[in-house]
């Protein structure tokens, strides 16, 4: 039976706003089962690669593959400051002061609370409510656990008290909780949350992407990867966010570790860390080593199609012990690529799919012996590896799979 479903996520994007991507491709998967889908996103979102354009409107109304959205307008902000809070502050106030109008247009028979941080269970409650819907919550991480133990946050914070009372609300009063991290019911049961409740639904992929992905690889990272592999150069690749948390000094000092010159390393993206990263690598003196600057979404498979390993790395952080779920390693496994996974988590999705091999975090030396070990395999057990890898992200992680089972939490 049709239902009407309205997803209230800050940071929505969508294929032509950039991310966050995951609300458009369950809301588009709920749409081709026959569903009617609104998403309700801030039009100001530090993640997005281009704005919606409100022309100085409160609101826009646009549709996107057959998914409604309805942005919000917000005040700017940049970084992690006062002005990112009073944004927070000014979407989930606008959506409590319209849920009456929102309850009565759209009439939603599911009402999901999806933006990281937990203050919008309050507007989706009293709309919920008004329309006599199923009340669910999104957890994507911890809040207020991670500003409190990445930030160095004081639990008596007003703001953390606050990220709290609410935390502590959607555990006890949502009829069902949807998280993207596998080991999270312990802490959730603490809060409140009944054991019944819990739904875990990873990220996952699209899998249209990847089966109508061009080989192609353009611009000058495509020539100069080429030009390694013709010169017979085993590449070492790693694709996205140049940041703290992505370990990547690690894979430098690994990499000067190896000192095999038939191993390249190519580390394609950007990000806060990269000029130190490159400053890092040239004062090492790593010819092996090579930057280059992002590819463009459509371009990510052809470009993990010359990685004949890839890298991702974290930092060991006491937080990952309620599970990862990582987009760049669902795009590596839907590329089938053979995975060095530097981690110590709740969970190992690369231990789980057996599509490569998994070693310590921040430990430059397991990182070089785990090349190395993927490197004397034959061509064919890394292929063997990586197909592995692609089979349980199409199984286990595409799309069309985990919206039909976050719809089991709506039901």
């Amino acid at each position: 039976m049709p239902v009407n479903i309205l997803l209230i996520n800050h940071y929505a994007g969508s294929l032509r706003h950039g991310m966050e991507y995951r609300p458009f491709y369950l809301a588009r998967e709920w749409v081709r089962l026959g569903h009617r889908v609104r998403i309700i996103a801030s039009a100001q979102s530090h993640i997005r690669a281009q704005a919606p354009h409100l022309a100085g409107r409160r609101e826009l109304a646009e549709v996107i593959d057959g998914v409604e959205y309805r942005w919000i307008a917000t005040p700017a902000y940049r970084g992690n400051g006062a002005a990112r809070v009073l944004n927070m502050f000014s979407f989930v106030s606008r959506l409590y002061r319209q849920a009456q109008a929102l309850a009565g247009d759209f009439r939603p028979d599911a009402v999901i609370a999806s933006s990281t941080y937990p203050l919008d269970i309050w507007p989706a409650h009293r709309i919920a409510r008004l329309a006599g819907a199923r009340l669910l919550f999104e957890l994507h991480d911890l809040w207020p656990l991670s500003p409190m133990e990445l930030g160095g946050y004081s639990k008596w914070h007003p703001f953390i008290m606050l990220l709290q009372a609410a935390e502590n609300f959607a555990c006890r009063r949502a009829d069902a909780i949807v998280s993207i991290l596998p080991k999270v019911r312990e802490h959730l049961e603490a809060h409140g949350m009944a054991p019944h409740k819990l739904h875990i639904v990873p990220n996952g992929a699209d899998p249209e992407e990847w089966l109508a992905a061009s080989p192609a690889l353009p611009g000058v990272a495509g020539e100069k990867i080429d030009a390694l592999r013709r010169q017979g150069k085993f590449i070492v690749g790693y694709a996205g966010t140049h940041g703290v948390a992505n370990a990547l000094d690690t894979l430098l000092q690994a990499a000067a570790l190896v000192g095999d010159e038939r191993i390249a390393f190519v580390l394609v993206g950007g990000g806060p860390e990269k000029l130190r990263l490159q400053r890092m690598a040239g004062g090492m003196r790593l010819r092996n080593v090579h930057f280059f600057d992002p590819v463009a979404k459509q371009h990510v498979p052809a470009l993990l199609a010359r990685f004949d390993v890839a890298y991702i790395g974290w930092q060991r952080q006491p937080l990952y012990r309620f599970g990862i779920a990582p987009n760049k390693l669902i795009d590596y496994m839907m590329a089938g690529c053979t995975i060095l996974h530097s981690v110590e988590a709740g969970n190992d999705p690369v231990a789980e799919a057996r599509c490569g091999l998994t070693v310590p975090p921040q430990d430059p030396a397991a990182v070089a012996r785990g090349l190395l070990a993927l490197f004397m395999l034959s061509p064919s057990e890394r292929t063997a590896l990586g197909e592995r890898g692609r089979t349980f992200a199409m199984t286990n992680l595409s799309y069309p799979v985990l919206g039909r089972r976050f719809l089991q939490a709506c039901a």
